[in-house]
């Protein structure tokens, strides 16, 4: 079905009812349909990370029934990829998926900010960083919607709890929102044009995400561009026509016979003018003209070349966390032996609405046995409540295999009771009968390689001490299992590095006063401080920092050279960063060059770096290549509460490259020249504001030598008194200016600075 909607026909034949019935699904995963006009229903399904289509009614809350699909590595798996291509490639696939299934919209990516490791969703969520985090959305909404599939980014906005998720209000600065929640929207709204955004659940500063016509309307239509329909997340809609008024287009799940009658209701009685109805009827079936391109199709897709996509994105996505000895890779024909339950009863998705039924299922003990033959296994400890046997069996199993082997391949994670959508964790811990496990194996055996299957981070102090090497595997997907395997035994290299830190402690993280909050209120009180910002501002040691990553190879990166163009003025600033990049080592790999910038001072609190670039680049043994990156004005800005706007302050800034945050051997200061961000001086600027401005300092120390008294010229008493508006200083006698003085004063500088 290739036709597309006659929209402005459409509009003028609807009735009030059909445009009413237009605004709200007509089930779980469809739009409504109006049959005498040929308008057809279209289907939108979850889909982050792999489809959970269900073309007929199911469970629908949940968690079954849906057709297989490719399960991909999670969010926070590919963002450790660092390759907005692959995910591009993954987006392709999912489309393809999608278009077999005659569905039209895919709800996904989900690119909120890991703000606390405990949120119990972060699986779903690329990162800690926004800039990171806005590139990969582009690449996936660009990969999807380049097959005439549709995409929903979600979740608009401040939704990184799932306490309370749907009453609780976030409440969070002005600033903090613009340079932290809201980028990576911004970014791919303005480069991809999704076909839709989902809000949220929570509220937002008193205001629930679906009435928020800041957000909806002021800041995603009118400031980002946003041309697509805004659909709620399902049951986000608490007041109909509040959320119709503020921007919200479409309600899922319908909430038929209720919502569409207030609809109609409001029209007819004034409260909803007809052209803003109009206006809400006109982007849906905008979108269901869009999404009809799929419908009737009789396509298919190749779940081999799927699955072996996903294969490569799951070892992609490894993060190699420690290597002593070299004890990785381990060679083909190694005596190992392989202990935990994980390893023959895999974890590789989250749980929740993105679960996926997959279309096959790799085992890491059957994958680990194509390369190393038959290898003694053990499980060591159960999952939850499968398996009778008593935990100290288990242990002297372990204990007994792990002596047969010269390295152990040690598979632990978090069951999915640990992290789900739904609720948040409490912890970041293991659990502890793993972690006795392991500590019993490397007693018997030190050569020990642990393999993490989790979607969020965990704290590592138990186990650093006992693994030789470390690899963190996330949730890989359905194929994680095989490319585990090729990053154990060499075939891959492994080039992931961390998207998020991992802290030495939950107490480290810059939220845990704050989270989750309580009487329905969560309070971002650390401000822009998440993540790395929040950890290199209080020159905290971490476990392993943002960036990280180890590799089967060696990396130098030289000759930094920084070339700006552009200027503030003309909001066009810019500057190339260049590096050469060379493999020192004897295989091949691949390395991500990352960019950040510092502020050397500024009037505004700002982080100690932000990255604000990145290129992932694969060299052979001994090859070496120059590596571009480009930053814009943007990389040098801030959120400046007091003119409204982005701004950048004259000064010097740092341009720090190389292999992680707190890796960065090269650097380069550049001179930024800027309009001054100062506001005008008045009656209630301070005195040392008036004595920092230089013309405010001259009409001072002209009034003072023109009779006044000097004390409001000492220097030892502006340190006392300089924070205090001139209109206050003014009351007190003797200080140098009275009311008339400043007045003058005052004036004289308005004429001055306006002429000038």
């Amino acid at each position: 079905m290739n036709d597309v909607l006659d929209v402005d026909q459409l509009l003028t034949e609807l009735t009030l009812a059909e445009k009413a019935s237009l605004t709200s699904g007509s089930s779980f995963w469809y739009t409504a349909p109006v049959e005498r006009l040929g308008i057809p229903r279209i289907m939108v399904s979850d889909g982050p990370h792999g489809l959970r289509a269900q073309p007929d009614e199911a469970d629908h809350v949940g968690l079954s029934g849906s057709l297989p699909a490719t399960c991909f590595p999670t969010a926070s798996a590919i963002a450790s990829a660092w390759n907005p291509g692959l995910v591009h490639r993954i987006g392709q696939a999912l489309a393809q998926e999608a278009r077999a299934a005659n569905l039209s919209v895919i709800l996904g990516p989900g690119i909120n900010m890991k703000r606390s490791p405990l949120c119990g969703r972060n699986f779903e969520y690329f990162s800690e960083d926004p800039f990171l985090t806005g590139e990969l959305a582009v690449g996936i909404v660009d990969g999807i919607q380049s097959r005439g599939v549709g995409t929903s980014v979600k979740h608009y906005a401040a939704n990184n709890q799932e306490t309370d998720r749907l009453r609780v209000d976030a409440r969070v600065d002005e600033r903090t929102l613009r340079e932290i929640y809201l980028p990576a929207f911004e970014r791919v709204v303005k480069a991809s044009q999704p076909w839709s955004v989902m809000c949220s659940y929570n509220k937002v500063n008193g205001q629930s995400a679906s009435e928020n016509s800041w957000l909806l309307s002021t800041v995603l239509r009118e400031e980002f561009g946003f041309q697509g329909l805004v659909v709620s997340d399902w049951g986000a809609v608490y007041h109909r026509v509040p959320a119709l008024l503020a921007g919200l287009d479409l309600e899922m799940p319908p909430a038929l016979g209720r919502s569409p009658e207030q609809i109609i209701a409001a029209v007819e009685d004034g409260s909803v003018p007809l052209d803003v109805l109009d206006t809400r009827v006109r982007t849906v079936l905008e979108l269901v003209s869009k999404g009809m391109g799929v419908l009737g199709l009789e396509e298919s897709f190749d779940r081999d070349a799927h699955h072996a996509l996903a294969r490569q994105a799951a070892a992609e996505s490894v993060v190699l966390l420690k290597n002593d000895d070299g004890i990785l890779p381990l060679a083909t024909g190694a005596a190992v032996a392989v202990i935990g339950e994980f390893a023959r009863t895999p974890r590789y998705q989250g749980a929740g609405s993105s679960q996926v039924v997959p279309t096959r299922l790799d085992v890491l003990l059957d994958e680990l046995g194509t390369v190393y033959g038959e290898v003694p296994f053990a499980p060591g400890y159960r999952v939850g409540n499968e398996g009778s046997d008593d935990p100290q069996s288990l242990l002297d199993e372990a204990v007994r295999v792990a002596s047969t082997a010269d390295t152990v391949i040690m598979v632990l994670g978090l069951p999915a009771a640990d992290e789900s959508e739904g609720f948040d964790r409490t912890h970041l811990n293991l659990p502890a009968d793993q972690l006795a496990a392991l500590a019993a194996v490397a007693t018997t055996n030190p050569n020990v390689v642990v393999v993490l299957m989790n979607g969020s981070t965990v704290v590592l102090d138990r186990v650093l001490p006992y693994a030789k090497g470390l690899v963190e595997a996330w949730l890989g997907g359905q194929a994680a299992a095989g490319g585990i395997a090729d990053v154990l035994s060499g075939a891959v290299n492994p080039s992931g590095r961390l998207a998020e830190t991992i802290p030495l402690r939950l107490e480290d993280n810059s939220s845990y006063l704050n989270f989750p909050g309580d009487s329905r209120i969560v309070t971002y009180g650390e401000g822009l401080f998440i993540g790395y910002r929040g950890y290199d501002a209080s020159a905290l040691e971490v476990a392993f920092p943002f960036g990280f990553g180890l590799s089967y190879t060696s990396f130098e990166v030289t000759d930094l050279a920084v070339d700006t163009h552009g200027s503030v003025s003309d909001g066009d600033l810019a500057a190339t960063v260049t590096v050469t990049v060379t493999n020192t080592g004897a295989v091949a790999g691949a390395e991500v060059v990352q960019v950040y910038v510092r502020d050397v001072e500024s009037s505004v609190a700002r982080p100690v770096r932000e990255l604000k670039g990145f290129a992932k680049i694969a060299l052979a043994p001994g090859e070496s290549r120059r590596v571009s990156v480009e930053l814009d004005q943007r990389a040098f800005s801030f959120w400046s509460v007091r003119h409204g706007r982005w701004a950048v302050e004259a000064g010097d800034f740092v341009i720090g490259a190389g292999a992680h945050s707190r890796d960065l051997p090269l650097s380069r200061t550049i001179t930024v020249e800027a309009p001054s961000l100062r506001e005008p001086l008045t009656r209630d600027s301070t005195l040392q504001e008036w004595m920092q401005d230089p013309v405010g300092r001259e009409l001072i120390t002209a009034a003072v030598n023109g009779g006044q008294p000097a004390t409001v010229m000492q220097e030892e008493l502006i340190e006392v008194i300089g924070t205090m508006p001139m209109s206050t200083l003014a009351n007190f006698g003797g200080m140098s200016l009275d009311h008339g003085s400043l007045d003058r004063i005052t004036a004289d500088w308005q004429r001055r600075t306006v002429t000038a």
